[in-house]
């Protein structure tokens, strides 16, 4: 597995403090954080840094945003080789139960084929149920 300061290498992102902090706590996690998610956990970190930190990772596609119908934006990692290209696109499960977003990377979505001169920028695929902890 990749360290952080490799991660931020490789895309170009300039190592600070809070960008170590932001990025280890979103690669700790298993499901998709929110921006209040994680300044509940960064709770000594001014809420604007962390915006503005992730917003520097998804522009240099760290990680990605995901529209998951909560009215949150959620925020995951992006996975070894991808670049969050159209080509990158995978699922998303939505747990009805506990609101928890998680990325279901082996299951990519199918080429969309569109008109001429319409470019594929982001897309938003949303399957919603109930997760494995809340189906017990």
């Amino acid at each position: 597995m990749q360290t952080i300061e490799e991660i931020l290498k490789i895309k170009k992102v300039n190592n600070t403090a809070i960008r170590t902090v932001v990025l280890r706590h979103l690669l700790s996690q298993e499901k998709a954080q929110s921006l209040k998610d994680i300044e509940n956990v960064l709770v000594h970190t001014d809420r604007s840094s962390i915006f503005r930190t992730l917003k520097t990772f998804e522009k240099n596609k760290v990680i990605h945003s995901i529209e998951d119908g909560s009215g949150m934006l959620k925020y995951a990692v992006c996975a070894k080789g991808c670049n969050c290209d159209p080509k990158d696109l995978h699922y998303h499960f939505y747990c009805n139960n506990c609101n928890k977003t998680f990325c279901l990377f082996d299951i990519p979505v199918q080429n969309i084929e569109l008109p001429d001169n319409f470019k594929i920028q982001q897309a938003n695929m949303v399957v919603k149920g109930l997760c494995n902890n809340c189906n017990k």
